[in-house]
């Protein structure tokens, strides 16, 4: 049986994390759905404010949008510029 080294440590934890970090992606895809739902709904309740609601709901989207990219920015981290890896084999 073969010995895991420090390194492939690392890199499983990192691998590991790195896909837990991109479950943050589904909470902005469902609110997004939500608002866009939403959106359609009161404009079809009220035509006269559509510019308004699609506004509002696409700076609504965009908000909610920055939580999955900061998850897919940690996810790259941690696949690709990995500080833990240098961090540790240095010692």
């Amino acid at each position: 049986m073969e010995q895991i080294t420090n390194e492939g440590l690392i890199l499983a934890c990192s691998t590991i994390g790195a896909g837990l970090a991109m479950i943050a992606g589904i909470g902005p895809g469902i609110g997004q759905g939500i608002a866009a739902g939403q959106g359609a709904a009161a404009v079809g309740r009220n035509p006269g404010a559509k510019g308004d609601i699609m506004s509002t709901m696409l700076l609504g989207q965009a908000v909610a949008e920055t939580t999955g990219l900061y998850g897919l920015v940690i996810a790259l981290l941690l696949m690709y510029a990995n500080p833990m890896l240098s961090k540790f084999l240095s010692l």
